[in-house]
This record gives structure tokens, C-alpha cells and sequence, in this order.
């Protein structure tokens, strides 16, 4: 069985989790991705809430921990609860989330494992619920939640275990 390469984490101060991250190692590359996860999430078109069921439904089905136990201060403001969190979930059809979550839940599953099989159900159902700025922010995010988890995985730092934490939404005002 291959190893997975560990990389230190670069000693950084404060409890911002994107500058603590392998990322602090290209700076430039860290800046960057700070600017445009910051405009993902905090200068676009799409609730907080709504990107959160995706980026949650996203560590769930790439299994990162760290992504698992995270939560965005913006959506915990725009009233995703704990109770909502623990139903993005495989059986998640069938639970009292609302049917626009469910949907993003649907969308998020297409994007993840078969990204050329959307039915044509699903793309109509999008498009009744969300205008194009917000399935395209939605796929953008998506991308950068699968990619910024996989990195996490891959490089081996997220943890086994970690208490569900609140940070603060990137580039949120505080």
C-alpha cells in the first residue's frame, strides 16, 4: 500500500485554517486562493446556507475530516443548524430537509461521481430553483471543495477526529 507523503504545516499564528494550511507554503499561490474563496463565499450570489449543504455533502462523500467538522459562520447564521447538518447523509431524500437542500445534495452527488450523467430531470429541477449566476457559483464551489479536500487527504493533514468547529465564513465580515 502507497504511502501518503506528509507535509509539515507551516507555523503561522492565529486560527485562520486556510493561512495554517499546506497552501502557506506558495504564498502566492495561498493569496490567491484566499481572494477567490472569499469571493465564493462572500461576495457572490448564493446564501451561505445553501453553499454549505454542498461543501458538507462534498466532505461526506470525499471523506475529509477536517472538511466534516467544519462549520462557516455564515451558514450557521443563516440557520443551518447541527440537526440540519446531520441529514446530509446518504437516506437524505427521505429526511425533513427542505427540497431546495435536497436538491443541492442531488446536484452535488451528479458533480461528484458522474459529472457526464446529469439527467435531464436533475438540470430541469436546477434550473426552476436557481438562476444561472448561482449554478454556476454553486459548480465553482463545488470544484474548489472537492479540490481543496482532496489536497487535505491526499497530503495526509486532516485529522482522524475533530470536534465540530464554527470558523469564520472567508472574507465575511466580522
Amino acid at each position: 500500500m502507497a504511502t501518503t507523503p506528509r507535509i509539515a504545516r507551516p507555523q503561522a499564528s492565529g486560527k485562520d485554517a486556510i493561512a495554517n494550511s499546506v497552501l502557506a507554503h506558495q504564498p502566492r499561490l495561498l493569496e490567491a486562493f484566499r481572494r477567490l474563496y472569499g469571493t465564493l463565499w462572500s461576495h457572490g450570489v448564493l446564501d451561505h446556507a445553501t453553499k454549505e449543504v454542498a461543501r458538507l455533502r462534498n466532505a461526506r462523500v470525499t471523506g475529509c475530516n477536517y472538511c466534516r467538522n467544519v462549520r462557516f459562520a455564515g451558514a450557521r447564521e443563516s440557520g443551518l443548524s447541527e440537526d440540519l447538518v446531520a441529514l446530509i447523509d446518504d437516506g437524505f431524500e427521505h429526511s425533513p430537509l427542505n427540497d431546495r437542500y435536497k436538491l443541492v445534495i442531488r446536484y452535488a452527488d451528479h458533480f461528484l461521481r458522474d459529472p457526464h450523467g446529469m439527467s435531464a430531470d436533475l438540470g430541469a429541477a436546477m434550473r426552476r430553483q436557481f438562476s444561472g449566476a448561482e449554478i454556476v457559483e454553486l459548480t465553482a464551489g463545488l470544484a474548489l471543495f472537492m479540490g481543496f479536500s482532496k489536497i487535505a487527504v491526499v497530503l495526509g493533514l486532516e485529522p482522524a477526529s475533530m470536534p465540530t468547529t464554527v470558523v469564520a465564513t472567508p472574507d465575511w465580515p466580522a
